[in-house]
């Protein structure tokens, strides 16, 4: 798969938003505060423990899943599906993809956020699906406060998209991407023989191959005041499954058993979690789980948040087989996943969890 190099310009006949990126606002010399745009309330009572072992999200070791004997990766498939039930999330370790590749995908994401902001301004844009975007916050002509991060998100797959700066960038971006592909495609089979499928079911109904692979960047510089901002706020993500990497500073939270709990990921593990459309093909089985990123006042975290999903055109559905053996009804209508990220990306689903609108009302 050879790289196409993509370049937009600000020009593009959408009017980029006029507010400076989280980095200039942190890099600014007498910044000792949070500005009121960026004031954001969380629930006191909500607070979690990452030291307590109960809170400690489950390890899947993925040499298990594919190169173990029969019985070891049915073990594996059986915590998997505990894993997806209970908590929504866990990390994969012994994936295979070398740690330094890993570092050096935060390192060039990095450098990318360290450009000088008039050499971003190419890639700034407001389509959701452009292949190269870039900015700050999330949505910032519709939401009420602003967020403590800069993000960049490259679509990776079905097409391999790229940036021709930083230097390296391209190069680690095809290989990391592809590489975190492969991961995705055995836990996605093991996924789907946790729900006594066939291992390529899910793929089959979801249109994997071509699938919708996103490379979203987020840059957390260190805040003065970490109680009074958010880097994220709570959320859950719309694909398949998401894997996570990010540099030594923690600040993903996990809402389990409604405590926010501070994931505290192995070094060089990916962190994974389910997403909508998994929720919807499974009728509420695996739980697309609400999560965050906090901020801190000590150094920059850098996250890498790999999701994936069905192709743009294929809606989910809740699976027939599982609805016929678990005696259910299905929960939800089908929206093609393009609608479905149009949704989440839109005033109505800042205002309600994008599945509640697709939930089916019974009288």
């Amino acid at each position: 798969m050879a790289p196409t190099v993509t370049s937009m310009e600000a020009s593009n006949g959408h009017e980029v938003p006029k507010v400076a990126s989280i980095k200039t606002l942190a890099d600014s010399a007498s910044f000792t505060f949070v500005p009121s745009e960026y004031t954001y309330t969380k629930n006191p009572n909500e607070q979690g423990d990452a030291n307590d072992p109960e809170h400690s999200i489950p390890i899947i070791d993925f040499a298990l899943l594919t190169s173990g004997s029969p019985d070891q990766r049915a073990k594996v498939i059986q915590e998997l599906s505990r894993a997806c039930e209970e908590w929504g999330f866990f990390q994969v370790t012994n994936h295979g993809v070398p740690e330094n590749l890993m570092q050096s995908m935060i390192d060039v994401c990095h450098r990318f956020f360290d450009l000088p902001e008039e050499e971003k301004k190419e890639f700034q844009t407001r389509n959701l699906l452009d292949p190269i975007k870039c900015g700050t916050s999330f949505n910032v002509d519709i939401e009420k406060v602003h967020l403590w991060r800069d993000y960049l998100k490259v679509i990776t797959h079905p097409e391999f998209n790229s940036l021709y700066k930083p230097a390296g960038y391209s190069e680690v971006s095809l290989e990391f991407s592809k590489r975190t592909r492969e991961v995705a495609t055995e836990i996605l089979k093991g996924i789907s023989e946790s729900l006594g499928l066939e291992a390529d079911y899910i793929a089959k109904a979801m249109n994997w191959d071509r699938g919708l692979q996103i490379l979203a960047a987020n840059y957390y510089p260190a805040c003065p005041q970490p109680d009074k901002a958010i880097g994220l706020p709570p959320h859950t993500d719309h694909g398949l499954v998401t894997l996570l990497i990010q540099n030594e500073m923690g600040g993903l939270e996990v809402k389990h058993k409604d405590q926010w709990v501070l994931v505290n990921a192995a070094p060089g593990a990916y962190v994974v979690n389910i997403g909508d459309q998994m929720q919807i093909l499974t009728n509420d089985k695996y739980k697309s789980i609400w999560h965050r990123a906090v901020v801190n006042n000590k150094a920059t975290r850098i996250s890498i948040a790999v999701p994936h999903g069905p192709s743009l055109d294929t809606p989910a559905l809740p699976i027939p087989e599982l609805l016929e053996r678990e005696g259910q009804a299905p929960k939800y209508i089908g929206m093609t996943y393009e609608k479905f990220m149009e949704l989440q990306a839109s005033p109505a689903g800042l205002k309600k969890p994008c599945l509640d609108h697709l939930r089916v009302k019974h009288n």
